[in-house]
């Protein structure tokens, strides 16, 4: 809620040198709506004028002017410029008068840029992106933030029968949602974020139930991809009791070129900004591959499970697991606050068991020494004589949990 207006406040955010007619009309729809505009206009080819953060704002804010950004002469760099001087601005907005809502309305640049002010922005505020992107791939827009993408249908060039209900539309949901936004989050339970698969949720579930039971908050992330990221980034931005990394599926296949590969960063930020943690190996007893065919030319030589018909399980060895617990060990050198290690002597999943199709049970006794090897000698390793998914292991995830949180 504003505080100059008593009304809340929704960030616009498109470029007036090209969207001149369509900025206008959102703007009306949003003031009709009931709400106040913060239109910040990175628009770099002309200044039309009438935006509450102007092109010489967002330049400025990237420590530059306007004119020395148009004297770039490569789109590329100049859309650097503004995407940091965008974020800069809208943060300092943001800071002083608190926004509800943001809209933005763009192609493949306006939604590169408004992705990554949108990004930058708390979880939980109504963020809604207009783009001819919308029906494509994504991911780069949206990142791992509660970010909504709308179908411009039709190229953002006028105001059409088509163009004028989708934007319309926008407009009104996203001034429907800053009236009903309300930041406040209930303060006292302690934050505890989880990943796994649903090879490993029958360890999960009662991990989670038992310190949900215990007063805690719990957020569990499927690791697939987008799940581990995401955790990541709570794990940073909120203020986290706990993190249980239970499943490394995005690491090993980070490692072996996996298709939920999620980069060399996976699992660092919580154990660098201290957040008390707990790993063990969930899932490690496989690779993501792709359709059995391409799985089997990737990963030639291996078993292989055709979990459904776009993804293969691919068995891991000997020499795999080694690597996996090298990373987590260079992972874990990077902690500034504590961490425990658990691992079973079982199997690592549902697949690893005797109800699966990837059951091996020499590989993870010699892992777990492995392990203890080369993971630095003041973190606790627990070899659990149990499945992963046996009571007995959860068990012991559930009392390492609670010693780190009474701890902390």
């Amino acid at each position: 809620m504003s505080e100059h207006t008593g009304l809340p406040s929704v960030m616009l955010v498109c470029t007036q040198d090209t969207k001149e007619e369509e900025a206008r009309f959102v703007r009306q729809v949003l003031e009709g709506a009931g709400v106040r505009v913060v239109h910040l206009d990175p628009s770099v080819r002309r200044t039309v004028g009438g935006a509450e953060i102007s092109p010489e704002d967002v330049a400025k804010a990237a420590g530059t002017t306007i004119e020395a950004v148009r004297a770039l002469g490569h789109e590329g760099r100049i859309h650097e410029v503004m995407i940091k001087g965008s974020v800069a601005a809208a943060q300092a907005w943001h800071a002083r008068d608190p926004l509800s809502g943001i809209l933005a309305v763009g192609g493949s640049m306006g939604s590169a840029l408004a992705g990554a002010l949108m990004q930058s922005m708390p979880y939980g505020l109504p963020k809604l992106i207009v783009s001819t992107m919308a029906s494509g791939f994504t991911q780069p827009y949206i990142g791992v933030k509660d970010i909504a993408m709308m179908n411009a249908v039709t190229d953002i060039s006028g105001i059409n029968s088509i163009s004028s209900f989708v934007l319309r539309n926008a407009a009104n949901a996203v001034a429907g949602m800053a009236k009903g936004y309300d930041p406040d989050t209930p303060a006292g339970k302690p934050l505890v974020l989880i990943t796994t698969l649903g090879t490993t949720e029958a360890c999960v579930k009662p991990i989670r139930q038992a310190l949900e039971a215990d007063g805690c908050e719990v957020m569990v992330f499927h690791s697939s991809g987008a799940g581990g990221p995401t955790l990541d980034g709570l794990a940073q931005d909120r203020d986290t009791a706990l993190v249980l990394d239970l499943s490394v599926t995005e690491i090993m296949d980070h490692i072996h070129g996996g298709l939920a590969d999620t980069g060399p960063d996976r699992g660092l930020p919580a154990l660098r900004k201290g957040v008390p943690t707990i790993i063990a190996p969930g899932n490690a007893d496989f690779i993501i591959g792709g359709p059995i065919d391409s799985a089997r030319e990737q990963f030639p030589g291996r078993r292989y499970h055709e979990h459904n018909p776009q993804l293969t399980a691919v068995r891991t060895g000997t020499e795999d697991l080694k690597r996996l617990a090298d990373h987590l060990a260079a992972n874990i050198r990077q902690a500034n606050g504590p961490v425990r290690v658990f691992t079973p002597l079982k199997g690592f999943s549902n697949h690893d068991s005797p109800y699966g199709h990837l059951m091996d049970e020499s590989l993870p006794g010699p892992f777990a020494e492995y392990l203890r090897q080369v993971v630095p000698a003041e973190v606790p390793v627990t070899a659990v004589d149990a499945h992963f998914n046996d009571k007995a292991f959860a068990d012991a995830i559930i009392a390492a949990a609670r010693e780190m949180l009474a701890a902390k």
